[in-house]
């Protein structure tokens, strides 16, 4: 039998008439499939709906995400904005802060593993040194989560389950997210496509704050302009490109230099209190000047030394409370985590188990305000070697295609993922903006949070892209 007679016969075709005219439609046999599907779905959830809230925020989503199904369906790349569009302007949240960002993420995670079960019937990942901590870290955070399950501590309560699957999916998903990113980004437009959304909409917001028409507040989710990922991230991208990428016209320079200068304005001088919102971009001006100028930055080196001594001791000494209490509760929180250093206490645990020791004469519930410590806390020290790891080596894999790359938006890319390294190490330091611990950042940080991730996921797919004329 001919190919097209094998299709015709997978297709449900009739006529239709519409006025004078006759039309013949054809409906293939996937589309009456997703048909079925979606309307089983849509009538439970009709059927099951009796005044709840909840059900109905889960039918409206039911509804407006089939067309959005069918389009990742054919356009798989196209979910890293939706992972914008929707975790920065759906204000809506599920249990724990589930949102739209980490929805649309497992979402691209399941049709990635469908399509490579289903549909090459291949499980493959690419060859990268990223790759493996990355899966190892995963690893890891399983294991935690199992390990979690057990209580440490007799005289205290456990986190509850669903702040435990919360804190995993945190751990879990966003770096499951980087290895997707490295693996299905094959075209260096979708890259671009995803780098100026983020320009851009993140321009909008900065352009109304520097304007103080507090309002945007209302339109952009809290979850992502109070993230230190977003200012880090809006400096680190454009200035990036603005400094090494070589095509890029005067004028389209001079654009990105005044989109990182307005980032500075609110950063730095509208929230100054805000460590988090200008240190760690501040760290990446500092970085990618240093690269720009590499002799004048060995010169420079000791006035650098200087100058940030002198703003740590400023900045300690502006907020001392803060300071103090903070150190008092890395040095409680790391005291607990010495009952399983290996493996950690599983997500969220800790938060509870702190009420049973003193902090300051209080015995109260607390996080760490610190990645690293939270890490230790719920991995343990070998999810804390697997993150160092995974950081090392995009920093490596940045380094190396520094001047490797022939492109002008590449190289300015891998410039700008390098130093956005340095400055989410900044950030991990202050608090836990790289992976949100439950009862801090949360999942609402994710529409943030999962910034990092892509970026780094798709560094590794602009090494594979170019891995011919790389490694030749």
């Amino acid at each position: 039998m001919p190919p097209a007679a094998c299709i015709e016969l997978m297709n449900t075709i009739f006529d239709s008439k519409l006025f004078s005219s006759i039309r013949n439609i054809s409906i293939g046999k996937n589309e009456i499939r997703f048909g079925i599907i979606a309307a089983t779905v849509l009538v439970s959830l009709i059927a099951s709906y009796w005044g709840s809230m909840t059900v109905l925020i889960l039918l409206i989503a039911a509804v407006a995400g089939i067309p959005v199904l069918l389009l990742l369906l054919k356009y798989p790349n196209l979910g890293f904005i939706f992972i914008l569009l929707g975790g920065w302007f759906v204000p809506v949240k599920g249990p724990g802060g589930f949102n739209a960002s980490i929805l649309m993420v497992i979402l691209m995670l399941v049709l990635w593993l469908m399509d490579m079960f289903i549909v090459k019937r291949k499980f493959e990942f690419i060859h990268s040194r990223v790759i493996r901590p990355a899966v190892y870290f995963m690893v890891v955070s399983v294991v935690a989560f199992g390990v979690g399950q057990i209580k440490w501590f007799s005289f205290a309560n456990q986190a509850p389950l669903d702040a435990q699957i919360g804190g995993f999916a945190i751990y879990f998903f966003l770096v499951a997210a980087m290895i997707m990113t490295a693996n299905i980004l094959h075209d260096v437009r979708w890259l671009k496509a995803f780098v100026w959304t983020f320009v851009g909409l993140g321009t909008i917001y900065v352009l109304f704050r520097v304007a103080n028409l507090s309002f945007i507040d209302k339109v952009y989710s809290s979850g992502v302009y109070a993230n230190s990922m977003f200012w880090t991230w809006l400096v680190a991208i454009p200035l990036s490109q603005a400094i090494f990428n070589h095509e890029l016209k005067l004028n389209q320079r001079l654009v990105l230099f005044a989109i990182v200068g307005a980032t500075f304005f609110v950063a730095f001088y509208q929230q100054y209190d805000w460590k988090s919102g200008w240190v760690p971009p501040a760290v990446v001006v500092g970085t990618l000047l240093a690269l720009r100028f590499k002799r004048l930055a060995l010169m420079a080196i000791p006035f650098a030394v200087i100058i940030a001594g002198y703003l740590a001791i400023d900045l300690i000494a502006t907020d001392k409370y803060s300071w103090g209490t903070r150190v008092d509760a890395w040095i409680v929180v790391l005291d607990i985590s010495k009952t399983s250093p290996l493996i950690g206490l599983g997500f969220a645990n800790y938060y509870w188990y702190a009420q049973i020791f003193a902090i300051r004469g209080y015995h109260i519930r607390f996080n760490s305000h610190s990645q690293f410590v939270d890490i230790i806390a719920q991995t343990g020290l070998l999810g804390l070697i697997f993150f160092f790891w995974i950081l090392f080596e995009i920093g490596r894999l940045s380094w190396n295609l520094l001047t490797r790359l022939s492109s002008g938006f590449e190289r300015g890319y891998a410039y700008g993922v390098f130093a956005g390294v340095m400055g989410s190490l900044m950030a991990s330091f202050l608090v836990d903006w790289v992976l949100p611990f439950a009862y801090n950042i949360g999942l609402d940080g994710v529409r943030a949070s999962i910034l990092p991730w892509i970026f780094f996921g798709a560094l590794v797919a602009l090494e594979q892209i170019n891995k011919e004329k790389l490694y030749s």
